[in-house]
């Protein structure tokens, strides 16, 4: 036999692993699995070992794990079998990880998933998880991963990102102004906290750039909470008043089961309306503290209303008359909220005051302009996301007008 010959013939013969003195009880098995990941389904490799019972050992390990056995001459002679042999038959793929492969987002997410990393094989028996929201459409938004991605880029520290010791000096009545201001920013921060955590708990994981997205969003909106109200105490103001027709508008939010009906009340009404009153601040606030508060902040709204608007033209897309169902709960907001006085008087009275920046008549007159000014962008800005998503215009004009008094 020439030597090339004898190469050959030394190719295809089963790779040999002594396992020695190791048990299968302390680890061999790793040996064993590492020699079969070398070889392709169908490949044998062969086992010796001098530790007692490591035969034994080695029957029960290939039993449980699909893998046919036999020995001979001393050896064990170990044939690979696929995946789903063994502890791993009926396993399920759960997707793939990276979203833009085909197929990797199930269209329903299978109470069986669990918590299992979406492209993991789920071995039979697992046990079942019943989130509420397990189907694709509810949720979605192809551009999640891009939106939380932008999130984690914008992430700022307060007392880094804001000069809280720059100098001012503002008229009582104006600080008190400002502080009136921030307890209504605080409150209507606490809803848009409390949303998007609602809905975070009930979420298939399955879905975890949507997880992500309000995850991070209910960080924003606790950082937002604390800058307002450090803003608040920063000249010794505590918060101020709360109406009960604020506090009722802001319930509807909270009363909302759908996802998507959610997100629209929430983010693409309230929370693009308040983006203008953020942009409204930072322009136009008395201090260069709020004013830096004002344009942080607006920044990370201005995603969760990208994000809000992205979920729904990707369910509108699928299911055009779910705008239908947009309507509706507008309407139905409407009239639970009829009742009420809407916005806070003090509120509105408040901006004027910290539009104009001092307490003289020539002042409040620029300050009321101003304001005034606010609500039309306000207007302007819904009607505008209203008719991207679709509605047609004299509905959708109509839709804006309906919206809550109270802003959010």
């Amino acid at each position: 036999m020439t030597k090339s010959s004898m190469t050959i013939k030394e190719t295809f013969l089963p790779a040999i692993i002594d396992i020695e003195h190791l048990g299968l009880d302390a680890g061999a098995h790793i040996l064993i699995k590492h020699g079969l990941s070398g070889v392709p389904v169908g490949g044998e490799i062969r086992i010796t070992g001098s530790v007692p019972g490591w035969e034994v050992q080695l029957s029960a390990w290939c039993r449980a794990q699909g893998h046919p056995l036999t020995f001979a001459d001393g050896q064990a002679r170990i044939t690979r079998s696929d995946i789903h042999s063994g502890r791993w038959r009926g396993a399920i793929s759960s997707g793939h990880a990276n979203p833009q492969n085909e197929g990797a987002v199930h269209e329903q997410a299978l109470p069986c998933f669990g918590l299992a990393a979406r492209g993991a094989t789920i071995e039979a028996g697992s046990p079942e998880f019943p989130f509420r929201l397990n189907q694709k459409h509810v949720v979605w938004t192809d551009t999640a991963a891009e939106l939380y991605a932008q999130a984690v880029a914008a992430q700022w520290d307060p007392d880094q990102a804001i000069d809280w010791t720059a100098p001012f000096d503002l008229a009582d009545e104006v600080e008190d102004a400002v502080a009136q201001v921030m307890t209504y920013m605080i409150e209507n921060e606490n809803a848009a906290l409390v949303v998007p955590a609602r809905f975070l708990g009930q979420m298939h994981p399955h879905f975890r750039e949507v997880q992500a997205v309000l995850a991070i969003q209910v960080a924003d909106e606790a950082r937002h909470i604390d800058v307002f109200t450090r803003r608040l105490r920063l000249r010794g103001r505590e918060p101020a008043l709360s109406t009960a027709g604020g506090q009722a508008s802001l319930k509807t939010l909270l009363d909302e089961t759908d996802f998507s009906v959610a997100g629209f009340l929430l983010s693409v009404l309230g929370e693009g309306t308040f983006v203008s009153l953020l942009n409204f601040l930072h322009a136009h606030a008395p201090d260069p503290v709020t004013r830096q508060i004002a344009r942080l902040a607006a920044r990370d709204e201005a995603r969760h209303v990208a994000f809000g608007m992205a979920h729904l033209l990707h369910r509108l897309e699928s299911e055009p008359e779910f705008r239908s169902r947009l309507i509706q709960a507008v309407e139905s907001r409407n009239e639970v909220l009829s009742g009420t006085s809407g916005l806070n008087e003090e509120v509105f009275d408040a901006l004027i005051l910290l539009a104009a920046g001092e307490f003289t008549p020539a002042a409040i007159a620029a300050g009321y302009t101003r304001v005034q000014t606010l609500m039309t962008d306000m207007a302007e800005g819904r009607l505008a996301r209203l008719l991207r998503l679709g509605f047609e215009g004299p509905n959708a004009q109509r839709l804006s007008a309906l919206h809550t008094r109270n802003f959010m």
